[in-house]
């Protein structure tokens, strides 16, 4: 078979699906042929990959939720989607094998590791997942989006940022209409998955904003299934023009509209963020993993890219007091723009891809 083989292993979100789909866009333009290994929820997040990228679903598992079945059926899941995964390896070699963190990366990472292929997992938060640091000392190269990022002892990282589609990419650095007399745009996004108390708190928030301000609102404003009509009357209810939907598959486009952005701080929201450079006010998920969703928004906040509001502290008021002081003086998000953009990595793919080419030799 013609072309070098990357075989792509990653989890079931799409801050792990995101930057494996932008390094897969990368491989195929220089020729590489790329399979990906994820699971069912993995494969929802699976559409923009291109189509010459050959997709398998592997049975993956894990022992730190479900029933008591559920945990006693995960070691017997995992045996089983490790030896599928030797199987198809052993029918199609591949040169790298590439982990972006996630239970579905289990089997496609240990059928690496027991065969002794080159191997190499990309960490996106700044606080390694549960998976990538099982990994981290058994690979040949642990690549970093967030910097710094906390690595368990003895691991080395290279800092190569979070790779961001081409899709993003294409919007890198795009001119930022500071906030004026005419149509402000704010996207509200809870990442792929949603998040409930942004629609509990911003649609609130947005409503107490200046009576005059109101009229020139323009949200866009990802909502959870379950919550987007009570989402929609709050808006309506406050007369603010909006935009609801449980997924937007034009984020890049909309980011590079916004005056401002909130949103959880996810890595590849904060990688979104910095390439194209937009103020944000983050909110960070407090449950997420040894709360790596601070460790991401930290470095913007401290750059005065970003207003850090934890959830803990959250409420209307305080929302409402943060958008204000950014939407009602230019000078300010002018410069938080400008900060976020410094941050950015819009080559992070390149250098990723820079790393697979020097292990699979």
């Amino acid at each position: 078979m013609a072309g070098k083989l990357a075989l792509i292993a990653a989890g079931g979100t799409g801050g792990h699906m995101f930057p494996a789909q932008a390094l897969a866009e990368v491989l195929l333009a220089e020729g590489w042929r790329v399979k990906l290994s994820t699971d069912d929820r993995g494969a929802l997040y699976a559409g923009g990959f291109p189509a010459a990228v050959e997709r398998s679903i592997v049975a993956s598992a894990t022992t730190a939720r479900g029933g008591v079945l559920g945990k006693l059926a995960a070691p017997f899941k995992i045996a089983s989607g490790v030896l599928a995964a030797r199987r198809g390896f052993r029918a199609d070699k591949p040169d790298i094998v590439v982990g972006f963190g996630g239970y579905p990366t289990i089997p496609a990472m240990s059928a690496a590791l027991t065969m002794r292929l080159p191997r190499m997992i990309h960490e996106q938060n700044g606080v390694m997942g549960r998976v990538n640091r099982a990994f981290a000392a058994r690979v040949d190269t642990v690549a970093c989006g967030t910097w710094p990022t906390e690595l368990p002892q003895g691991v080395h990282g290279i800092h190569t940022g979070n790779p961001v589609r081409a899709s993003v990419k294409d919007r890198a650095g795009t001119p930022y209409r500071v906030p004026g007399d005419g149509p402000l745009h704010i996207v509200v996004i809870g990442g792929s998955q949603g998040a409930r108390v942004l629609s509990d708190v911003v649609p609130a928030a947005i409503a107490a904003l200046p009576t005059e301000m109101r009229p020139r609102l323009r949200v866009a404003h990802q909502a959870r299934k379950e919550d987007h009509d009570r989402v929609v009357a709050a808006y309506r209810a406050a007369g603010v023009t909006a935009e609801v939907r449980h997924f937007f598959d034009d984020v890049p486009a909309r980011f590079a509209e916004a005056q401002l952005v909130v949103a959880r701080s996810g890595a590849s929201t904060i990688a979104d963020l910095t390439v194209i450079g937009r103020p944000s006010i983050l909110i960070p998920l407090p449950t997420a993993t040894n709360d790596h969703q601070t460790a991401n928004a930290r470095p913007l906040a401290d750059a005065g890219a970003a207003l850090m509001l934890p959830e803990s502290v959250l409420d209307a008021e305080s929302l409402t007091r943060d958008m204000h002081a950014v939407l009602s003086d230019p000078s300010r998000a002018s410069a938080m723009a400008a900060a976020a953009l410094s941050l950015g990595r819009p080559d992070a793919a390149r250098r990723l891809y820079d790393l697979v080419t020097e292990l699979a030799v």
